[in-house]
């Protein structure tokens, strides 16, 4: 037998070099002194005291987040992409493609509620 055909085949990882694993704990690097991480610490809490809040809000009811999921998931209606669902409803009313009603009078009361608001795609840009 050749000695290539003793040797086990070629992965793609062999191409890239190896890294010895160091054991556990902290990675090399620079330790951070206590002075570092206070006034890490400090600017969290500063972050999260700038964070605007938004007011509480009841979850919405499954079976209208289930409603509006169809709605999502229905095609007829153009993409729901880059857009809120109450514009993509306009819009598909523009196009003269009958969306249900039910669905704008949902948007219109829960107006304030970005879970009623926006669909699963609405940041992505078309």
């Amino acid at each position: 037998m050749s000695r290539r055909a003793m040797e086990q085949p070629r992965r793609i990882t062999d191409s890239f070099p190896r890294r010895r694993r160091r054991g556990p704990g902290r990675p090399p690097g620079r330790l951070k002194n206590k002075k570092d991480k206070d006034k890490d610490k400090d600017e969290v809490q500063l972050k999260v005291r700038d964070c605007p809040r938004a007011p509480s809000q009841p979850p919405p009811d499954p079976a209208l987040m289930e409603m509006l999921r169809r709605f999502d998931l229905s095609w007829e209606y153009g993409p729901c992409t880059g857009i809120t669902r109450l514009q993509r409803w306009e819009r598909a009313q523009e196009l003269g493609l009958s969306p249900p009603g039910l669905i704008r009078d949902a948007l219109l009361e829960h107006r304030d509620n970005p879970d009623v608001t926006y669909s699963l795609w609405h940041e992505y840009e078309l």
